[in-house]
């Protein structure tokens, strides 16, 4: 075990949560940012390790178990030992992954404080710090029932694993695309956890939804019950000293039976402690049933009418005939095919459509910006990637942080443009029937809907991050094809695209139906 000494000032009256935060703070000052982020090192700041401490059940034994799977300088734990210690136990155990070797000396000093504080109180404490890697350690526990530890708290490392990463070959059975490191600590964790045990993480939202987390969403809500979920309605505030945008959220969890869940709310860190509370089932959150198993996270009684509105519809677009993918031009693998000026010689163009040439219910063409060519060359091998001209609705797959909505939506018709073909780049989804093409107002009720702030906030009640897939659209519910084309019709026959008027005709709508639906 290494040993150091780092010249801090320190007493036993610290507070080891306050000491192991000081020893961050150090340890921060003395490597590079590119260092952090690389090993995906986000500390946590007191206020959210006194929360996620303060959150942790009276314990069921007088001797603890606790696994830290990530503990860099392990506030977490001493925040949930300053806790666990009002309980009068006897002892506690702890096993903690560290794996940066230059931090190593920050932590090992910060559990030497915590024995030190524990013994004072008459407590027995007793660690283990790893330096090997948790998930490949701990990925034999998936088939091995290794049920251990009482708590397992975690603010685990938020990276993307390449596709041959070993942890990834290990539980590939959890993985779809490229997954993010933080949902392998989650399930390695799952079976490490004792039956009475809790589980305690702090983590981004973006495991809710979304197909690349499909599996493991999967494997999660089938052997844990959420039963505590705090939110931040900020995106800057929780890491604010690393400068991390980045929508997270704390859960609880454990094995029993229990259906009740506690969503908690807090704008930021200044009022964590007084958050706003409400208990909801389970089955208003996910349906467990399904195969997507969405997590649905509402903050107000106008998003909890919105989930229930949803849930109200019983189609998808593809009950209708219609379906959404996304763009095939893929721009860096297609430089050869794409031009900035239009020529009628020899070659021959099609126009192409990128992300910002779609705004709400405007697809406007073209719109010369550096670097996004608004014509793509029509070949016999360019015209795999090509879409027939037909009526379409366009989706953006991103929106930015200016953005006040998710979902950014505009009609395409055919008339648009006299060409057979048109390009639709990879960052654009596309909304079409599968036999034949959209009506007018089938496209114009679509989009319309989509850009709605009903939609949107069904939307950001699941979806944390910036993407719009195109599966969770094929996933939401919505009204019948009736309904969005009177709604297409009425704005057609007004020649009023605005946002107001949207709002004015839509939204007054389905605020209606709200309304109905939770009488």
């Amino acid at each position: 075990m290494m040993q150091t000494t780092l010249e801090i000032e320190k007493n036993t009256d610290t507070l080891p949560s306050k000491y192991a935060d000081i020893l961050g703070v150090k340890y921060t000052s003395t490597v590079s940012k590119e260092h952090k982020k690389g090993k995906g090192q986000f500390f946590t700041p007191t206020a959210i390790s006194n929360f996620m401490g303060s959150i942790a059940s009276e314990p069921k034994s007088k001797n603890i178990t606790i696994l830290d799977p990530g503990c860099g300088t392990a506030i977490l734990t001493c925040a949930l030992v300053e806790n666990l210690i009002e309980f009068e136990i006897n002892s506690i155990q702890l096993v903690a992954y560290e794996t940066d070797i230059t931090l190593f000396p920050y932590t090992e000093q910060s559990l030497q404080h915590l024995k030190k504080w524990t013994k004072e109180k008459g407590v027995k404490f007793s660690y283990t710090l790893l330096t090997s890697d948790f998930i490949e350690d701990m990925a034999n526990s998936m088939e091995n029932h290794i049920e251990s530890f009482d708590y397992i708290i975690s603010n685990p490392p938020y990276f993307k694993l390449a596709k041959d990463d070993k942890r990834v070959k290990l539980l590939q059975n959890l993985v779809k695309g490229q997954p993010n490191i933080y949902s392998f600590f989650l399930a390695v964790s799952v079976n490490l956890l004792k039956k009475n045990g809790e589980l305690i993480y702090i983590i981004p939202r973006s495991f809710s939804s979304g197909q690349y987390f499909n599996s493991f969403r999967d494997y999660f809500f089938n052997n844990i019950n959420l039963n505590f979920i705090h939110l931040f309605k900020s995106r800057s505030e929780t890491f604010d000293r690393d400068s991390v945008l980045q929508e997270t959220l704390i859960l609880k969890g454990n094995k029993d039976n229990s259906t009740e869940v506690i969503i908690s709310t807090s704008e930021g860190l200044k009022d964590i402690q007084e958050p706003l509370q409400k208990t909801f089932d389970i089955s208003d959150l996910i349906d467990l049933k399904s195969k997507a198993k969405i997590l649905h996270l509402p903050t107000t009684e106008y998003e909890e009418n919105v989930i229930q509105l949803f849930k109200s519809w019983k189609n998808n677009l593809i009950d209708f005939g219609i379906q959404i993918s996304t763009g095939p031009v893929v721009s860096f693998r297609s430089r050869e095919f794409l031009f900035d000026a239009y020529e009628n010689t020899t070659v021959f163009l099609a126009p192409l459509y990128w992300l910002h040439n779609v705004t709400k219910m405007k697809a406007d063409w073209p719109n010369f910006i550096a670097n996004k060519s608004q014509y793509i060359n029509k070949t016999d091998v360019s015209k795999k990637m090509l879409t027939i001209n037909k009526n379409y609705v366009f989706l953006r797959r991103f929106s930015s942080k200016d953005d006040k909505s998710r979902l950014i939506a505009s009609p395409y018709f055919s008339r648009f443009n006299d060409t057979d073909y048109i390009g639709i780049e990879n960052k654009l989804n596309y909304i079409y029937r599968l036999e034949g093409e959209l009506q007018e107002n089938e496209a114009v009720g679509i989009s319309a809907i989509l850009n709605s702030k009903v939609f949107d906030t069904y939307f950001r009640t699941f979806n944390g991050n910036v993407n719009v897939s195109a599966t969770e659209i094929r996933l939401m519910p919505f009204p019948t094809i009736e309904q969005i084309r009177k709604v297409g019709s009425i704005l057609i026959e007004q020649n009023n695209f605005s946002e107001e008027k949207i709002n004015s005709i839509v939204d007054e709508w389905l605020e209606q139906n709200i309304l109905a639906v939770n009488e």
